[in-house]
């Protein structure tokens, strides 16, 4: 299974949507715990209708999202307690459901995962496809 990662940091929708068509992408598996943005098109319903309007999917599974500390210590690139909080946040039942559900739908057509940040190595997606993405072959969009 090969799956995609994207961040939309820095980006606009234009070059968001080109990336993900280009990729092949079907479909996008939010996970951010919070699916709100700052950046104009970004946010959960107006993101998914601007990517049903290109033909991709959009699904929202806000328990793989980063809970408020691990997004603090992100920020201030603390990734020790970054890990220690998202490790906690994957032993949720609700969490480990979702889980499964991303790998399923991955399983089922080109997918990727989305969060804001830009850099892979500075998202909790690392974290996640490492704990729950075993044999996956990743495609980081935007590295």
């Amino acid at each position: 299974m090969k799956i995609f990662t994207i961040g939309y940091e820095n980006t606009t929708m234009e070059d968001f949507i080109a990336a993900l068509k280009a990729a092949g992408v079907e479909q996008i598996i939010d996970v951010r715990a919070v699916p709100l943005s700052r950046r104009p098109g970004f946010s959960k319903n107006v993101l998914a209708a601007s990517l049903r309007e290109a033909g991709i999917s959009y699904v929202g599974l806000k328990a793989l999202g980063t809970p408020k500390l691990g997004r603090d210590a992100a920020k201030k690139g603390d990734v020790k307690t970054l890990e220690a909080v998202y490790d906690a946040q994957l032993g949720l039942p609700e969490a480990q459901l979702e889980a499964a559900k991303m790998r399923e739908l991955a399983a089922e057509k080109p997918s990727a995962l989305l969060c804001f940040e830009r850099d892979p190595a500075h998202c909790h997606r690392t974290l996640l496809i490492a704990a729950e993405g075993e044999g996956a072959e990743v495609v980081d969009l935007f590295p």
